[in-house]
């Protein structure tokens, strides 16, 4: 007979340790990490997944504007204190970024995925590079007519306040150049709520019969 040698866990010390419980903030990107799976599912319609995508994307909206919001604050406040699975705030951080990048990654690559099979169902979201000059023509009279009157650049330097950014709200970071004298400069173009976060292109028949193509670009 062989001697078991693997060394064997120490109950009473389990008993007491913090190693015993799950952090609340990983516990919940986790499960969010199984609604990435379901969406990854290949039972369930192409459509269907998308919507547990989008389910994905909201919850950790929220997960970063309450609950991390809640620890970088008392990060801010010196807070050292450790929660009852042993971790103090700034450890708590450093362990969702590495979680929650891995988890936007895998949020990213069913995008690709996704957006792929939508095509062949005649549902396309297009790149700027895929964009025909009749495209661009009707996006730029479409842009002119329902998006720059609404919008308002605004500078960013030490005599302006840094612009109020309503949470899940778009926004564009401009890096400036003046062209002749080279002097640098930083904007930003909040996208009011009105505007639409995608615009969708005139119909154009598709390759399947009877069954129109519908194209949208971000």
């Amino acid at each position: 007979m062989t001697a078991d040698l693997t060394p064997q866990p120490d109950i009473e010390a389990l008993k007491t340790s913090p190693s015993r419980f799950l952090n609340r903030e990983l516990s919940w990107l986790r499960f969010n990490m199984r609604v990435i799976e379901e969406a990854e599912n290949p039972r369930h319609p192409v459509f269907e997944r998308l919507r547990f995508l989008s389910i994905s994307a909201s919850n950790l909206d929220e997960f970063f504007m309450v609950r991390v919001a809640g620890l970088r604050a008392l990060v801010r406040n010196g807070v050292t204190a450790t929660s009852i699975d042993g971790l103090t705030p700034a450890e708590q951080l450093e362990q969702i970024h590495v979680l929650a990048s891995e988890l936007m990654g895998k949020q990213q690559a069913l995008w690709n995925s996704l957006s792929t099979e939508m095509s062949g169902h005649g549902v396309s979201v297009l790149a700027a590079e895929q964009l025909s000059k009749t495209d661009a023509a009707w996006l730029h009279g479409d842009f002119l007519s329902h998006t720059l009157p609404v919008i308002t650049p605004l500078a960013i330097d030490p005599a302006h306040p840094f612009p109020f950014i309503p949470n899940l709200g778009f926004a564009l970071a401009l890096h400036l150049r003046n062209k002749e004298d080279g002097h640098e400069m930083y904007g930003l173009i909040p996208m009011p709520l009105g505007v639409k976060r995608f615009v969708e292109l005139p119909a154009r028949a598709s390759e399947t019969p009877g069954r129109p193509e519908r194209r949208f670009v971000a």
